[in-house]
């Protein structure tokens, strides 16, 4: 049996699938609000598993039976797969269900339903996850989520900053990074070679890898050798604008609905399965000044929801 580490993004949440909340099923003057118990603590779990009846119901069974409380469930069978996705996500007592024990049920459910992937987080209780981010010269994505990071806002922890750009002491980047004690290594790529063997060497203690408008395409033995996840961000101006300056090609064609994507990066470019994606409207009143601003922020935004969704 396959336990993966992806938890939200691996499991499709398409238009349609069930969403059942307890705050619909609350009774008058009941509230599900963890906060109102400093005790309770917030866990997620991810379930794939054959599709058959009584699967919700074993889950449930499970989290209740150790005094916790489902808040959430997203719960999807895709039309003629017979695969059956969950995400839970409830409250519970640490005191009465302990992290060991939780694995356990949890196990014993993968067992029961002959499941290919069963994920239990427990966000505030465990180590964040480490992942190192790799960027060109576009610096539009690393740079909102620095401060994300210094602000709290982002649950990881940044590693290094590794570049095939050069960035000079005083640029904004680099000075922002030494204030936040953030390494920056600026690996400079030739037609010998991009470097991967000494990007290896910088991410083997990383959970995960984030390509923040990173310009170089990893080959199918650095992703073979990492062996974990990568996360990817491009505008949604492909495959229709390639090459340099996709924005300004797209604007000149009169585009009217910009993006973009966040996936999982595979050998197959820019073919890797998605995690996110949003749209924004643009019109004949943006200039292309705008119209690049309102793409970088999709960017930006996209790449945030796809970590905190990991």
């Amino acid at each position: 049996m396959n336990l993966l580490r992806r938890v939200n993004s691996s499991f499709p949440r398409p238009f349609g699938s069930a969403i059942i909340s307890s705050k619909w099923l609350t009774f008058a003057g009941e509230s599900i609000d963890s906060s109102a118990s400093p005790a309770l603590v917030h866990g997620i779990h991810a379930f794939q598993c054959p599709d058959v009846p009584g699967i919700v119901a074993k889950l449930s069974e499970c989290i209740a039976s150790r005094g916790g409380n489902i808040q959430s469930a997203d719960i999807f069978v895709p039309e003629k797969k017979q695969v059956f996705y969950s995400r839970s996500d409830f409250v519970f007592d640490p005191a009465k269900w302990s992290r060991v024990q939780m694995e356990e049920d949890f196990l014993k459910l993968s067992h029961m339903f002959n499941a290919m992937r069963s994920i239990v987080r427990v966000p505030t209780l465990e180590p964040k996850y480490k992942i190192a981010i790799l960027v060109s010269k576009q610096d539009h994505c690393l740079v909102d989520l620095l401060h994300g990071w210094q602000d709290g806002k982002l649950p990881v922890d940044i590693t290094c900053i590794i570049s095939n750009h050069d960035r000079g002491p005083n640029t904004h980047v680099i000075q922002f990074l030494e204030r936040l004690g953030i390494p920056y290594h600026y690996l400079q790529t030739t037609q010998e070679g991009k470097r991967e063997p000494k990007i290896l060497d910088l991410v083997q203690e990383t959970d995960f890898l984030v390509l923040a408008r990173y310009m170089q395409v990893l080959s199918g033995n650095f992703l073979n050798s990492y062996g974990k996840d990568v996360i990817n961000i491009h505008h949604g101006l492909l495959p229709s604008f390639k090459g340099g300056h996709p924005s300004k090609q797209a604007f000149d064609a009169g585009v009217k609905l910009i993006g973009a994507t966040s996936h999982f990066v595979t050998e197959e470019l820019d073919a890797g399965p998605i995690i996110e994606q949003m749209v924004e409207r643009v019109s004949h009143r943006d200039n292309l000044q705008s119209f690049i601003q309102k793409s970088e922020n999709l960017e930006k935004q996209c790449l945030t929801k796809a970590i905190k969704s990991y």
